[in-house]
Formats: C-alpha cells, sequence, structure tokens
C-alpha cells in the first residue's frame, strides 16, 4: 500500500520524501506515519528512518503518544537485530514511555537476545505471545538472528541444541534452516555450521624494513 503525505500546499509527497524534508517534524503526519508502521507489521516490511520519525514526534507531542505503535516499532526494531535498530528506538522514548509495562517487556526481551540465552527468550516469547501476534514474519526474524549468532560461535552443533536454540521447531522446519544456512548434516545428530579454524587462523606477517629508513634513527641512539 502507498502513502501519500498532504502538503499544505494541496500537493501530494510520498513519505520517503517527506522524511527528506522539514515536513518530518509536522505532527499533521502522524496519522499517516502510524498507519504506515501497522503495514509494516502487516506485510512483514520495514523502514527504520519513518519508525523513528513516529517515536520523534512523540517526543516533541506527548499528547499524540500511542502505545500500541510503540510497541510494534520497537519489535519491528527487534526483526533486525544484530543490527542497533532497537538501541536507536529505545533512545527516543519518553519517560511515560519507558514506565510502561509493555515497554519493559520488550526491553527484557531484547536484553536476553542480545546476551543470546535463547532458551530463556523463547519460554518469554511463548508468555507473551500476544504482544506480537499481528506482527508478521516475527519469529522467523528471530530465527535468522539465532542462526547469525549460531554461525560464528559453533563448528558444529547437536541437532537437540539447535532446534532448542530456534525455538523448539519441527525435524522439518529444521531442515530447512539448516538448508537456508548453507549447513550440513553431519550424522550421529550433529550439524556442521562452518569450519572456524579458516576464519581464525594466524598468519605470519614479515614486514621488510630497508636500512636507510632506520640509519638515521640508530645514529641518533649511538
Amino acid at each position: 500500500m502507498s502513502h501519500l503525505v498532504k502538503m499544505e500546499n494541496g500537493q501530494s509527497q510520498t513519505i520517503q520524501e517527506m522524511l527528506g524534508c522539514i515536513e518530518r517534524y509536522n505532527p499533521d503526519h502522524l496519522k499517516t506515519l502510524e498507519s504506515y508502521v501497522q503495514d509494516q507489521a502487516k506485510n512483514n516490511t520495514y523502514d527504520l528512518e519513518a519508525n523513528l520519525a513516529v517515536l520523534k514526534l512523540y517526543q516533541f507531542n506527548p499528547h499524540m503518544l500511542n502505545f500500541d505503535i510503540t510497541y510494534t516499532i520497537l519489535l519491528k526494531s527487534l526483526t533486525s537485530l544484530p543490527h542497533t535498530d532497537f538501541v536507536m528506538a529505545k533512545c527516543l522514548l519518553l519517560p511515560q514511555q519507558m514506565k510502561d509495562e509493555n515497554v519493559q517487556t520488550i526491553i527484557d526481551l531484547a536484553d536476553i537476545l542480545e546476551r543470546a540465552d535463547f532458551t530463556l527468550f523463547w519460554q518469554r516469547a511463548e508468555v507473551n505471545r500476544n504482544m506480537f501476534r499481528h506482527i508478521a514474519g516475527f519469529h522467523d526474524s528471530i530465527r535468522k538472528f539465532v542462526s547469525h549468532v549460531v554461525g560464528t560461535t559453533f563448528q558444529t552443533i547437536r541437532k537437540d541444541l539447535l532446534k532448542e536454540l530456534l525455538g523448539g521447531i519441527e525435524d522439518s522446519t529444521l531442515e530447512s534452516w539448516i538448508k537456508r544456512n548453507g549447513w550440513k548434516n553431519q550424522g550421529q545428530g550433529l550439524v556442521i555450521v562452518a569450519m572456524q579454524d579458516d576464519k581464525i587462523k594466524t598468519k605470519n606477517i614479515t614486514e621488510k624494513i630497508e636500512f636507510d629508513n632506520v640509519g638515521a634513527l640508530m645514529a641518533q641512539c649511538l
């Protein structure tokens, strides 16, 4: 769905055009931006700049604060991990937003993800599943982040542990994620993730220094 913003001169701009000018601070456009946030949740799309603009408008116009939109923006920013979008969004929150129980729950979920305590995350996510039920692709976005962490941490991993880290998924779904990430089944319940030795292998560095370059320095030391 295309969102157009009506200007005072009667002309229309796209949201991207509006965000590139002073009109991004016009509270008259807030409803359009909030609708855009809802569309992102519904259609599994993401626009960080537009979402941060909404939070900035809340800062300037706290009487227009919408907590449901705030939750959606924060949860959508979690789907972009390991990028720092959540930190940027959190920095724009008003005191009344920070005191909100649901906001604190989302912040706790973010902290758990940053600690890579994925088993605990899925437990908390199940308890609070109604909070992000309206966000299409939320679980798979988190699984993509989990896969990123697994891929940079493990050489091999047990299948049962991998299933747990990915949220207790079924065997068929696990095979899909193994294929998606380019991993391989090794047998005996193990999955080959990556050969980390290739990434951390030490290298011999040979540095050539001409005598003329150090001759003057050596003369000063005599």
